[in-house]
């Protein structure tokens, strides 16, 4: 697999959650999230790994740009990697993030020690939610906006969910001018939701390495009928279901979670 040659890599903004010398492990989080909604898993991680948490383009602390693709999302990563000197590492990524991880483990096999892929599959989903919640982010008027509890308010009608209200109202923060703005790249990212929901791996796409998949138990985005497509480009992969976790298993069952990955120490 190669990364597009025509789009520039933008430098990623990352978070070290501790771990000093220890075996690097890279985190990219999923769809509106950022490096911030993996401190706390992060930071119990780190007892056996160096953690580095990073924002995807147009998330986050990272650059924004017109071009919101998988293979570019996975060059940018490929670029911090290199840019960190970082030789043999963990890669994990959460559902959007997690497909980016796929695309990154395969294209750079030797460097990748173990793959760990949060509660989603390699194959084309379809994500009415997801539209809803971005036509009520884009409906709200930050000129007049006074608090973030008045977005969630806003928000009610579309995203009945508290969490994922407080999710989504994370994303957004204060300009110099003191008006409200999205971090997040809204317009571009939204124009790319069919593209973020395809799978982005071709048939003969590969990662022959140590391989783990968390699958919430309340969660429909891991499903038995996705086993034979995780094990056809993951060959080596074993699925773990978290019973009480949805689609957020570092959240919903953190310490679940951290056990189900186990110590790296080498």
């Amino acid at each position: 697999m190669a990364f597009p040659s025509d789009t520039l890599s933008l430098p990623l903004a990352h978070r070290d959650l501790g771990g000093g010398d220890k075996p690097p492990l890279v985190i990219l989080h999923g769809l509106l999230g950022s490096s911030r909604n993996w401190q706390s898993v992060g930071r119990d991680l780190s007892g056996h790994r160096r953690v580095h948490a990073l924002d995807l383009r147009n998330h986050g602390l990272s650059p924004h740009s017109a071009v919101m693709s998988y293979g570019a999302m996975a060059a940018d990563v490929a670029a911090w990697i290199e840019s960190q000197g970082i030789g043999a590492f963990e890669l994990m990524g959460h559902s959007m993030g997690g497909k980016v991880a796929m695309m990154v483990a395969c294209a750079l096999p030797r460097q990748v020690r173990r793959l760990i892929v949060v509660d989603i599959a390699p194959r084309r989903y379809h994500w009415p939610t997801r539209r809803a919640e971005f036509a009520a982010m884009r409906a709200i008027d930050l000129g007049r906006l006074a608090s973030r509890a008045e977005a969630e308010a806003l928000l009610v009608p579309a995203v009945p969910d508290w969490a994922m209200r407080k999710f989504l109202t994370t994303n957004l923060e204060r300009a110099e001018s003191g008006a409200w703005r999205w971090a997040v790249n809204l317009p571009v990212i939204e124009a790319a939701l069919s593209d973020l929901e395809a799978n982005p791996l071709f048939p003969g796409d590969r990662y022959e390495g140590e391989t783990l998949f968390v699958a919430g138990g309340q969660s429909d985005y891991i499903r038995p009928e996705d086993h034979a497509g995780i094990r056809t480009h993951f060959p080596e992969s074993r699925i773990a279901t978290l019973a009480e976790s949805g689609h957020n298993p570092h959240m919903d069952a953190r310490e679940a979670f951290v056990r189900a990955l186990g110590p790296r120490d080498s």
